[in-house]
């Protein structure tokens, strides 16, 4: 909750407070007093904060005990005498209003995202690729060319002024909200949450190039889902790129106003098979890993100048890493056999085109949720559901088996990634939206179980350490102790020592 916002309700508390406790005759002047005081703590709040609809409430309340008592005050009389009941009535509606408005702010605060840890402070920007080779399958028209809007994070010189926000194109707020299921103004508030990179900001020159990451949101989420763990990365020496795939994201905003909305659901039906359904997960993660090879050559004539950008000559392209959350961890371990990516790391993401490829020869790190890991666990054991609990998940017996034979190929590509380097482990007390910044937008999710009992900071910071730690040692030679095995000061990372 913010300063003004804290404030504003304690005011509009010392108002009722003040006409239920004193008597009619002695309550002119204190009310008054207590009107203005109210005021202006609203005009401050307004000016410095900004306005947030779930406000609306003390707005209200403010404004009309500010007029009531002003011309209570000013004329030197009461107000006409109102019946005691329908007082009754009205202070309890406005101590209604009041712990609707408290629990509203904490619901949905207007947070702040963790400090990077690194040495570096942080710049952003955003580009604009257009590939004139690749039809777009899943907008209105047909007729057009694949389009995406990729975000920048590194190593900046000291920034100046204002951080930029986290999500600057606040017209998509509302397909955010859309896709929870909420009204359309439930998360405009978030344009108030900032980030901790500056706009535009000049490159660092303390390296004359830095590793270049390449990143992945999952359906339905967004590249600023992705800010916290951008800046972390960036702040310790990496340039992070963080596609926003277009129909796949809840919303993305192109720089002449356009908004697409995510239409890549419509290729999963609920009425497919098994086969059906895998095949349709398969031409979608096709199309996500196109993305990211697209993208990565953009980036090359961008380090060649061929494409204006202070990025020009400041990327390690010898040295690419790629991640990503849920398919888009998925796409991150499809993109990785892409020769110029050298290493990379899955979040909490079921792998697509299992039997398109043969095993992937690189290093690969997979943090789970223990959801997730309980999931796999469950078919390492050859645990078989009961009807019970397969009529509480809503399937069927031949769909979790069929699911179960994709899971064991899955543990079969984990078990070649340990082999070439990397790490099975997962994160306790996570569920699957742990791996993003949605974690921080409001605690019901935790309620509503999309989020785990562990403390959103926690949860970031365990990720971030070993996620820093894995990129360290592939494509900077240097650290590496967090992948040799558990370490006292992350308890809650588990590794997975037995996939068979």
């Amino acid at each position: 909750m913010r300063l003004f916002e804290l404030l504003l309700v304690l005011s509009n508390i010392g108002l009722l407070a003040c006409t239920v406790v004193f008597k009619k005759g002695r309550r002119r002047i204190p009310v008054f007093v207590a009107s203005g005081i109210a005021m202006l703590v609203l005009v401050m709040h307004w000016t410095v904060e900004g306005y947030r609809v779930q406000l609306a409430f003390p707005y209200g309340i403010t404004i009309l005990f500010l007029a009531l008592s002003g011309y209570s005050y000013f004329k030197k009389t009461g107000l006409p005498k109102i019946p005691r009941f329908l007082l009754g009535l009205a202070y309890t509606a406005i101590a209604v209003m009041l712990v609707v408005t408290a629990g509203v702010m904490y619901a949905f605060p207007v947070f702040k995202l963790p400090e990077p840890t690194g040495e570096f402070k942080v710049g952003t920007q955003t580009f604009h690729f257009v590939d004139p080779n690749k039809e777009e399958i899943f907008g209105e028209t047909k007729d057009g060319k694949r389009e995406l809007m990729v975000q920048v994070w590194y190593p900046a010189q000291a920034g100046t002024g204002k951080y930029a926000p986290m999500i600057p194109d606040t017209p998509i707020l509302r397909y955010m909200a859309a896709d929870y299921g909420l009204p359309g103004f439930t998360f405009q508030h978030l344009k108030y949450v900032s980030s901790h990179s500056y706009s535009g900001a000049e490159v660092n020159s303390a390296q004359t190039s830095y590793p270049l990451i390449l990143a992945n949101p999952g359906n339905g989420s967004s590249r600023f889902l992705h800010t916290s763990q951008a800046e972390n990365l960036a702040s310790h020496g990496y340039i992070v790129a963080v596609i926003d795939h277009t129909y796949n994201t809840f919303a993305t905003k192109f720089p002449d106003g356009r908004i697409t909305i995510s239409t890549t659901d419509d290729v999963f039906s609920p009425s497919d098979d098994y086969p059906t359904s895998r095949g349709n997960r398969d031409k979608l993660g096709k199309i996500l890993t196109d993305d990211v090879a697209f993208a990565l050559d953009q980036f090359e004539l961008l380090q060649s100048g061929q494409i204006p950008s202070d990025l020009k000559g400041r990327m390690d392209l010898g040295h690419v890493g790629v991640f990503g959350h849920s398919i888009g961890g998925a796409t991150a371990y499809d993109a990785a056999y892409d020769p110029r990516i050298a290493v990379g790391i899955d979040l909490d993401g079921g792998l697509y085109r299992l039997r398109d490829r043969e095993g992937l020869r690189k290093p690969f790190l997979f943090i789970n949720s223990e959801s997730y890991s309980e999931q796999l666990k469950r078919v390492m054991d050859n645990r078989v559901y009961t009807d019970e609990e397969l009529n509480r998940k809503g399937s069927t017996r031949e769909w979790e088996d069929q699911v179960a034979e994709d899971k064991k190929l899955e543990l079969e590509r984990m078990r070649e990634a340990v082999d070439e380097g990397g790490q099975v482990l997962y994160i306790e007390h996570t569920e699957h939206l742990n791996f993003t910044d949605v974690q921080y937008i409001s605690p019901i999710f935790n309620l509503l179980g999309v989020t785990g009992t562990i403390a959103p900071e926690r949860a970031s910071s365990v990720v971030n350490a070993y996620m820093l730690d894995f990129f360290d040692l592939y494509l900077k030679n240097q650290g590496g102790s967090l992948m040799t095995g558990p370490d006292s000061r992350f308890p809650e990372a588990k590794f997975v020592n037995s996939l068979q």
